[in-house]
């Protein structure tokens, strides 16, 4: 009788048993050729994108689960306020940096600046911001950040997802091996950090040699970024943000807060019917959005237009556009 209780306890256990609590048994460099939700993924690739499955299982057996990537996920440079997050970007230093990019790249720069309507100094400071000009383009592997975030990560699974299978896709049109490209923890790839989705729809052969290479040309990168600002409606020789002066009931406006707010809901002259006064002389008519930072010397109010807007397009964060912004114009002065 106690030998029979045993064996039904045992296959209870084994029935309760999933394959994704099996594969999670692992030590921490388990790799993916297992789990569950990766073969769901392989199984999608393959009839949706006429993929060869054992290519894709031989790619998986090689991605590597990584906790320091969830680690850093769960701590964004974004939870900072502006007075502890501008001083890493906006910079002298940053800033001198891009003004050797900028002058080894002129023609490249002002070629792209022609063909999309971006200023060149937008271009670099992005670049500036996501790797410091190309040097810091990050140094985990793509393959090990996105398949982690795609299937242990479930806060954002979803969207990592999504990235990881056009990452499978750039890999294979661009005929480069899935586990040899490194970029951030999140995924990002090349001189202006690009998601494997944004290279897909926006990354651009600029210099004509059959390639578009984000992570070792930086003529690419520029005119990709470029690209990427045009397609996402930057609108040539219009303002990006103005400083502002703040009279009114702080409650009463729909400040941005962290990725949210970012759309321009207001017209200008409503802003201005709330208390919020652009130092600059601008059209009441156009849309807007009103930023409250907490700077170095306490509050500081700003209005976001359209171009600031698209900025925020590339990292939905209003701390990261106005980064970008003012280190675009200390490289440009």
């Amino acid at each position: 009788m106690e030998l029979n209780r045993f064996l039904v306890r045992v296959l209870i256990a084994l029935t309760l048993f999933s394959p994704l609590q099996a594969w999670a048994q692992n030590d921490s460099e388990r790799s993916y050729e297992t789990h569950p939700d990766a073969l769901a993924l392989v199984d999608e690739m393959v009839e949706e994108h006429a993929f060869d499955r054992q290519a894709l299982l031989d790619i998986f057996s090689e991605a590597r689960y990584r906790d320091s990537i969830v680690q850093l996920m769960d701590a964004p440079a974004e939870g900072k306020p502006w007075k502890d997050y501008r001083p890493i970007f906006v910079t002298s230093k940053r800033a001198l940096a891009g003004k050797a990019f900028m002058a080894a790249h002129l023609e490249t720069l002002k070629r792209a600046e022609q063909q999309f309507g971006v200023p060149a100094e937008i271009i670099v400071a992005i670049i500036g911001v996501e790797t410091y000009y190309g040097t810091h383009a990050g140094k985990t592997r793509v393959l090990d950040a996105l398949s982690t975030l795609a299937f242990d990560y479930p806060r954002r699974s979803a969207f990592f997802r999504k990235e990881l299978k056009a990452y499978l896709q750039l890999t294979r049109d661009e005929q480069v091996d899935p586990a040899s490209l490194k970029g951030s923890y999140a995924g990002a790839m090349g001189y202006g950090q690009f998601m494997p989705s944004s290279f897909l729809h926006y990354a651009i052969d600029f210099d004509g040699d059959g390639y578009r290479d984000i992570w070792h040309n930086p003529v690419d990168a520029i005119g990709s970024v470029a690209n990427y600002f045009a397609r996402h409606g930057w609108k040539q020789g219009e303002p990006v943000v103005s400083k502002a002066h703040f009279s009114g009931d702080a409650k009463a406006v729909n400040w941005v807060r962290g990725r949210k707010n970012l759309k321009p809901d207001y017209k200008l002259s409503e802003l201005i019917k709330l208390g919020l006064e652009p130092q600059a002389g601008l059209d009441i008519q156009q849309p807007s959005t009103p930023i409250r930072f907490t700077g170095a010397r306490g509050k500081e109010y700003w209005v976001g237009l359209h171009n600031f807007y698209v900025i925020t397009r590339y990292n939905h964060s209003a701390l990261y556009a106005m980064s970008v912004y003012q280190l675009s114009q200390k490289i440009a002065n």
